[in-house]
């Protein structure tokens, strides 16, 4: 059973901004992100324990092609995306968000 995925405000901005940020370095690249970002959502929503705890209850899953991390958490019936950053970023930038 597939759990259904669900983005707060933030990690929507996150991915929003990510995207943006690839396609003007090339055609293209920002849709190529949004693709690798799906697919994991649809691995997530597949498997959700897949991907280590890596603060509390927050996972982290990386994006095949791109340097960015999508922590979520599982709910009794859904996941829900916190962040979605890239791995440069602080770590206390997404705990700030749980």
């Amino acid at each position: 059973m597939s759990l259904k995925v669900y983005l707060r405000t933030k990690a929507e901005a996150d991915l929003e901004d990510a995207a943006e940020w690839y396609e003007k370095q090339r055609e293209g690249l920002g849709q190529e992100f949004l693709d690798d970002v799906l697919r994991a959502f649809e691995t997530i929503a597949e498997n959700p324990n897949l991907y280590p705890v890596v603060h509390r209850y927050t996972h982290r899953a990386l994006v095949q092609k791109f340097p960015f991390g999508i922590y979520y958490r599982v709910e009794k019936d859904s996941i829900v995306v916190i962040a979605i950053m890239h791995g440069s970023r602080h770590p206390q930038r997404w705990k700030e968000r749980t």
